[in-house]
């Protein structure tokens, strides 16, 4: 017997997959760090980092701001690697981006240009705190390529030495073949469009990727250093964060350790390979061999 479904019950069927790929789309970009209970009321803790009476030093001599990832934010995605920073002489910074009304702590959700006019904004307030005229940018994930956007089309490029993305999503990401959801059933892109649009602006072959990447991946003045893991699941292909140009760098953290077993999360969040290299980059006159031991 043919099972006949009327047109509202369709309807609710299609939106519940449509709920449930979006879920599953975002529910993998979700960073790990986002997870992290946060305390209710008051500003949450940050070892040292985000101190605006911070001056570089003549060993360090450019403030370093952190850009966090989709879901992320200014805290919880850098509880490793901003006092870090700090042990070895940085001032360190990291702002939230991208937030949306009713999604407390999670950000990085808004449309990217929105976003990178908000870090157009953070870099003036630190270059104006600690009275340097460039400051060095360390991003996660969007955090790695909301930042291009700010160098290529809202004058980024003067005001920044280095840009340094830690598995970020430069090329669009297929997310593990999760994004071919959208493109055989668009209600799921219509869901995932309401949880945050800049899920959808990252994802491979996006308006917003072709317009970043045409006429060139990079800018003239600033260093790029691109570190990746081969056991992205979020990411990927893993070398589609790769940048071609000049004054570029692409690492892979398994060439510096072959049993790095980091993923998309923990290349950020504990990975001392992907740390060591990032100070590396953040200090190429004084940089060290990165290995497992790092």
């Amino acid at each position: 017997m043919k099972l006949k479904l009327s047109a509202s019950s369709a309807k609710r069927i299609r939106r519940a997959a449509a709920a449930a790929a979006a879920m599953a789309i975002a529910g993998v970009a979700l960073p790990a760090s986002a997870t992290a209970a946060a305390p209710s009321g008051g500003e949450r803790p940050t070892s040292g980092w985000n101190d605006y009476s911070c001056k570089p030093s003549a060993a360090h001599p450019r403030p370093v701001v952190l850009a966090h990832g989709t879901l992320g934010n200014s805290v919880d995605n850098w509880l490793g690697f901003a006092p870090y920073l700090v042990k070895r002489g940085y001032c360190v910074f990291s702002l939230d981006y991208g937030q949306l009304p009713g999604k407390p702590f999670f950000h990085g959700l808004g449309p990217i240009e929105d976003s990178a006019k908000q870090l157009d904004a953070y870099v003036d307030k630190v270059l104006a705190a600690t009275g340097t005229d460039k400051v060095d940018i360390v991003g996660h994930s969007q955090g790695g390529v909301m930042p291009r956007y700010y160098l290529k089309f809202l004058g980024g490029a003067s005001k920044v030495n280095a840009l340094v993305g830690i598995a970020p999503t430069n090329h669009g990401t297929t997310l593990s073949g999760l994004t071919k959801l959208v493109d055989h059933f668009p209600p799921a892109g219509d869901v995932v469009e309401e949880v945050g649009p800049s899920l959808l602006q990252q994802k491979e072959g996006s308006d917003f990727i072709k317009k970043l990447n045409e006429g060139g991946d990079t800018v003239p003045g600033v260093k790029y250093t691109v570190i990746a893991t081969k056991y992205d699941q979020v990411a990927t292909p893993y070398k589609t964060g790769f940048l071609d140009g000049p004054n570029v760098k692409n690492v892979t953290v398994q060439d510096l350790c072959p049993v790095d077993i980091s993923e998309h999360v923990a290349i950020a969040l504990v990975d001392r390979v992907a740390w060591h290299e990032t100070a590396n980059a953040l200090d190429p006159a004084h940089a060290t061999p990165t290995t497992c031991l790092s």
